[in-house]
């Protein structure tokens, strides 16, 4: 089995490196921070990917969204420290089938990584059930009626940036921008950054 690792603390990545290797699975490729992590599963097209999902550049469920759309979608397994629901469903609608907290065994890691090679889905013990809970109890997020350059506008928003640096970050005009983020203001009904931020915190978007 071929896996790329992506994680920006280099001594957690050399380790879990040598703990798949250990395990009779071959890491082909390593990346840094979120945009790399794009890049090297395009080009090596692993079976399955390890990202951590706090990452420079783009987190792993930005990094994951990114890559949603290939064709095949690679599968993914994303490893953090967030049990929070809101997390776990970020990550499941950016395309991403394995959900592993860092606070688990090692063996958590690998029955993720095999289950997700296999086509099935894995979360940690620790969110399954709070995920499980919300959905029931009929807890949706309104971010799905955003469109992806709406998401990937509010990210940038609560990251901080003003709306040229977001056209410029884009490649779009500014008027653009601002459009994108008006819409989006409009269908989250948040009309200050504040609240934005927060929001995209909540989901997922950006780190607390």
């Amino acid at each position: 089995m071929r896996i790329v690792l992506a994680d920006d603390h280099q001594i957690l990545r050399h380790s879990l490196h040598a703990l798949l290797e250990r395990e009779g699975l071959t890491v082909v490729a390593e990346a840094e921070d979120g945009e790399r992590a794009v890049e090297v599963v395009r080009k090596m097209r692993p079976d399955v990917a390890v990202f951590d999902l706090s990452m420079p550049r783009l987190n792993g469920i930005e990094a994951a969204r990114r890559l949603a759309d290939d064709d095949p979608a690679p599968r993914i397994v994303l490893l953090t420290v967030h049990r929070d629901v809101h997390y776990v469903r970020a990550a499941l609608e950016a395309g991403i089938t394995g959900y592993v907290l860092k606070t688990q065994a090692a063996a958590d890691l690998l029955g993720a990584i095999r289950a997700v090679a296999a086509g099935g889905v894995y979360l940690s013990p620790g969110v399954s059930r709070p995920l499980v809970e919300a959905y029931v109890g009929g807890k949706s997020s309104r971010r799905d009626a955003l469109s992806p350059r709406e998401s990937e506008v509010l990210r940038l928003i609560a990251a901080g940036r003003s709306t040229k640096e977001i056209a410029v970050a884009l490649g779009i005009s500014v008027k653009t921008a601002d459009s994108h983020r008006t819409r989006l203001m409009e269908k989250l009904d948040i009309h200050e950054v504040a609240g934005l931020t927060r929001y995209a915190i909540r989901e997922g978007l950006v780190e607390p």
